[in-house]
């Protein structure tokens, strides 16, 4: 009679060591955030739902937002240029990327906020005609109105080469069906290529996403109150740097945690129909992290027994 056979996990020495350094490396960050006092987390505490920290926030928030509904209605239009057989809006489309994505964001900001040295007055008329509405630029380009150009129109650029390569992911042959059946281009565009190409387009957009969030920070630079320039208007009072910078770092992280959950389930609902099955949730990961201990935990009371 065969005796039975039981089944013996794999060791991984390896693994178990590089658990237990970040275990050592976790331990000692959390001792030096609880016992160094220099942190200050009484001071943290104090501000970090005051009225203009919040403040603060919503106009990031809202500069995010805005920023990204540019980039993303400029970066489709430049993307179907650029993939236009038409030589002039194909070229024009690709200066426009190439300047945009060339020149530092924080340059662009700058030049933004000083475009009245360069036109002193800005009008609203017919091309080379009489002008309707004129004025002086400093009216016009505000703080906000200039940080939202210059996050917008740089946002563009490289939304433009992200829904590029989402349309060109889509199968060609499906686009020649559509104008056998005499759908016209942007019918073809708008129905049947970007519905596609939308899970192409959706992971590198939701990290766009995140990282305007924190490029908005750099608008502190021509004082837009956002969150950053916020803490720093009040450790220039209080001469508390350490804590304001914690304060606004722990912000920036909740909202990133926040744009990262929401891109997920993004995601997962624009992969259905295109794998056999959906990316498991965070809860669902859990389950099956529980689920695998304890059968790991019963392989080994079995081999003990």
């Amino acid at each position: 009679m065969s005796a039975d056979i039981h089944a013996v996990p794999v060791r991984h020495p390896g693994r178990w060591a590089a658990t237990a350094a970040v275990l050592v490396l976790l331990a000692m960050l959390v001792h030096t955030l609880v016992t160094n006092p220099r942190f200050q987390w009484d001071v943290v505490n104090r501000y970090f739902t005051t009225s203009a920290i919040l403040t603060g926030l919503q106009r990031t928030l809202e500069l995010t937002a805005l920023a990204m509904a540019i980039g993303i209605v400029l970066g489709i239009i430049l993307a179907v240029m650029r993939l236009s057989p038409n030589p002039l809006l194909s070229t024009t489309s690709w200066a426009y990327i190439w300047f945009f994505r060339g020149t530092p964001l924080l340059v662009q900001l700058i030049f933004w906020y000083n475009l009245a040295a360069l036109f002193p007055k800005l009008g609203l008329g017919i091309p080379f005609g009489p002008q309707f509405v004129s004025g002086s630029a400093n009216v016009f380009i505000t703080t906000w109105t200039a940080a939202l150009l210059g996050l917008g129109l740089n946002e563009g650029a490289y939304m433009a080469e992200i829904v590029r390569s989402g349309i060109l992911s889509v199968d060609e042959g499906q686009q020649e069906a559509a104008y056998a059946l005499g759908m016209r281009r942007m019918q073809v565009m708008r129905r049947i290529v970007l519905p596609q190409a939308m899970k192409v387009i959706i992971p590198p957009t939701g990290n766009q996403t995140i990282g305007m969030l924190k490029s908005s920070s750099l608008v502190s630079v021509i004082a837009v109150p956002e969150l950053l320039y916020t803490a720093q208007i009040i450790y220039a009072r209080t001469y508390q740097t350490i804590p304001l910078l914690i304060v606004a770092s722990l912000w920036y992280l909740m909202v990133t945690s926040v744009l990262t959950m929401g891109q997920f389930y993004i995601e997962r609902y624009f992969a259905r129909g295109s794998s056999r099955a959906l990316p498991p949730t965070p809860l669902e990961k859990l389950r099956r992290q529980a689920t695998r201990f304890r059968a790991l935990a019963a392989a080994r009371q079995r081999e003990r027994g």
